[in-house]
């Protein structure tokens, strides 16, 4: 009788979840998915504090894929009873479905398992003004920004289309492309190098490609006007660029309940979920994994699995790093050129919001699921209202529950803050620009997560060494954000775990296709179909 074959995944994020769910629905292979922390779902995990959740990041249920859409309302289905999803139409059409759908608002469901059906506002707060996101021309941003500089950006925007700059070299040739050099600078540079803490001058192009893609200046307006006009309501929006979506599915607990769900799903079909267990290295010998070892940080026990695949979506610095002597010199000294960028949200709940008229939605907050904060005297990048996301993240409705986003280094002065003092922070900063007052706040916590983002700097323009050596090895897999260091979305992500389960049932050995998810048209934002 044969031995079933065994996987090891590492990481339970939604990479790692998908393959694990994907595996045991599709094979007879054994699965054990091996996780650092105490948490499932990766940066996709819902935080609870004293009643109120918290997303990390923010995540809006929509993709391109049909594949995607399907599964995730397989494991949450919609809630059409709720204000939003009443007149849902699904009219999506489906090329390939791995997993059947029906008409998912017929089927009875469990009202606390859904996903609900969410309207989508994101801002610009800048010169203390609110602005359209993405900008819009409406009478609000030229009033805000008054007809001499709009003047000076539709001209700059005219230059920009006339000349190009060829070739694109960094990510600010990228945006000026894209946007006119005075948009760039007015709306997008300041913002930008607050996140990666680096000029955009030094930042690879290929940033831009992976989260920007087809949005233009035409484009938006483009979109601006057709909203103008009646439509089916539809969540149905793959030919709008993603940054212009309007309507997505969220899970009615946060993002953490669906891959909480998956979890569930995974151990009931007899997959096994190790929690607290660092992967420390990988038994790389002769171009095969044979296995991993890892440190039960509960026991202190260091234990061995062997596996005859192994998926990864831990940071590939740690990875290469952990193979051994047999990785070649320059693929070590490339991975350890990796950079990161690190991440903070402040959750602080406070009694109302101050800048929210005349904007209010229920007479205390802002209506907005996000604010871009463009204003160079705070550090704070972008606040969350998590209430708008959905009204069951937050314990008592008549507070306003906000998540304030941080981005730095692991072991800056940021990083390093006493919790306290990043909470006083908080509070000060929303003082500054006009969103609260420290009367009206009543508690907070902080929540730190390590390599959020994958930096396109630092030996990132070599990594090309590492793919060719990792995809060189027949049972090693690449997936999601850090595993292929590549700034994915979830639903990206995803993809790159499911397209590597259809390689291994159909023999395939070559890895462009996991590599192809999010960079070939059909997963271009700026798709025709």
């Amino acid at each position: 009788m044969n031995q079933k074959k065994k996987a090891i995944i590492i990481g339970a994020g939604p990479a790692g979840l998908t393959a694990a769910f994907e595996l045991l629905g599709r094979t007879d292979i054994e699965v054990v998915v091996i996780e650092a922390t105490s948490q499932i779902g990766g940066i996709s995990q819902t935080v609870e504090y004293n009643g109120n959740r918290m997303d990390i990041g923010g995540h809006r249920f929509f993709s391109k894929s049909d594949r995607v859409m399907d599964w995730w309302l397989n494991i949450l289905p919609f809630d059409a009873t709720e204000e939003e999803g009443k007149d849902l139409t699904l009219t999506y059409q489906t090329k390939r479905k791995t997993i059947k759908t029906e008409d998912l608002s017929d089927k009875p469901v469990d009202t606390d398992k859904v996903m609900l059906i969410r309207n989508r506002l994101s801002r610009i707060y800048y010169g203390r003004k609110f602005y359209s996101y993405p900008i819009r021309l409406d009478f609000n941003t030229i009033r805000n920004l008054g007809l001499r500089r709009i003047a000076l950006i539709g001209w700059s925007y005219l230059m920009a289309m006339l000349n190009p700059i060829k070739p694109e070299k960094s990510l600010e040739d990228f945006f000026i492309n894209r946007f006119g050099k005075v948009l760039y600078l007015t709306f997008f540079k300041d913002y930008t190098e607050k996140v990666w803490g680096v000029p955009c001058k030094k930042i690879e192009p290929e940033w831009g490609s992976q989260r920007i893609k087809g949005l233009s200046v035409s484009k938006a307006l483009w979109h601006a006007l057709k909203s103008i006009f009646p439509k089916e309501s539809s969540i149905d929006q793959k030919t709008t660029e993603t940054s212009l979506i309007e309507r997505f599915f969220y899970p009615k607990f946060g993002p953490g309940q669906l891959w909480e769900e998956v979890a569930n799903r995974v151990t009931g079909m007899g997959g096994e979920i190790l929690k607290a267990c660092k992967v420390v290295r990988i038994d790389y010998f002769r171009g095969i994994v044979k296995g991993v070892w890892f440190l039960n940080t509960l026991t202190e026990q260091e234990e061995y699995l062997e596996s005859d695949f192994v998926f990864s979506t831990m940071p590939v610095k740690d990875l290469i790093n952990g193979m051994g002597d047999e990785v070649p010199e320059s693929v070590k000294s490339v991975a350890n050129g990796l950079q990161y960028r690190d991440f903070i949200t402040l959750g602080l709940l406070f009694r109302k919001m101050l800048v929210c008229r005349p904007d209010c939605t229920d007479g205390n907050r802002v209506p907005d699921n996000w604010i871009y904060i463009q204003e160079a005297d705070v550090k704070v990048g972008r606040i969350q209202v998590f209430n708008n996301w959905s009204p069951y993240m937050v314990s008592d409705p008549a507070t306003v529950w906000l998540g304030l986003e941080y981005f730095c280094q692991e072991g800056d002065d940021l990083w390093v803050m006493e919790d306290k003092d990043l909470i006083n922070k908080g509070i000060a900063e929303l003082e500054k620009i006009g969103f609260c007052v420290a009367e009206d706040f009543l508690d907070g916590i902080v929540v730190r997560m390590p390599k959020t983002y994958p930096a396109y700097f630092g030996s990132y323009d070599q990594f090309d060494k590492i793919r060719s050596f990792t995809d060189s090895i027949d049972n090693l897999f690449l997936l999601g954000r850090n595993g292929m260091h590549r700034y994915n979305n979830q639903d990206h992500s995803m993809l790159t775990a499911m397209t590597a389960v259809d390689m291994i049932l159909s023999g395939e050995k070559g890895k462009e296709a996991i590599w192809a998810v999010n960079t070939e048209e059909d997963y271009h934002e700026s798709s025709a179909k």
